[in-house]
């Protein structure tokens, strides 16, 4: 008796980044098949900006509730196509670069990596100065040389795509799809 066909799904990663938080959850939204995976950090900024994660229909969604992250098992069984780290803080892209895989948010990553599953991170930290959303409006932020050269780094990681912008997110997504199309 064969397995009945499992649909490959959309794995998305959210920190505690502010950076686009409510924009990333829309495309969340927007996305069929897809497992969310919430750091710790990630159900802080939930609760500060006073969102729901209202997800569509067949979303399954994991918290960082256990030490060895049990649901980046699903990555060695083809269960995703795709990971998404956005928004990604200046923590977990740091993490990212050094290999360090002590959340829910960086060991995903690092198991899409082991597993050749392409990931797209949108990093929140990417020019000298930049305007990002607080929980009480728009900040000016100082992104440090070090925050700026992990993202560097970063861009040099195999099947990884970082994007800076909201659209480029947009963007990478609609080339995933296209590219799972084909």
């Amino acid at each position: 008796m064969s397995e009945p066909h499992v649909v490959p799904r959309w794995g998305w990663a959210l920190t505690g980044s502010g950076h686009f938080f409510t924009e990333c959850l829309d495309l969340i939204r927007a996305l069929d098949h897809v497992d969310l995976f919430v750091s710790r950090a990630a159900d802080e900024v939930v609760r500060q900006y006073r969102t729901r994660l209202d997800l569509p229909p067949g979303a399954r969604l994991y918290r960082d509730t256990a030490a060895s992250s049990p649901p980046v098992g699903n990555f060695y069984h083809g269960v995703y196509h795709t990971l998404i780290v956005a928004p990604a803080t200046s923590n977990t892209v740091a993490k990212c670069v050094f290999g360090i895989s002590d959340t829910l948010a960086t060991n995903v990553f690092a198991q899409a990596g082991k597993c050749r599953v392409p990931s797209i991170v949108f990093a929140c930290d990417t020019a000298p100065e930049m305007e990002t959303e607080a929980p009480e409006g728009m900040v000016r932020v100082y992104p440090r040389r070090i925050d700026l050269e992990n993202t560097a780094r970063l861009r040099d990681f195999e099947a990884t795509d970082v994007v800076e912008t909201l659209p480029a997110l947009r963007d990478a997504i609609e080339a995933r799809r296209r590219a799972l199309a084909a």
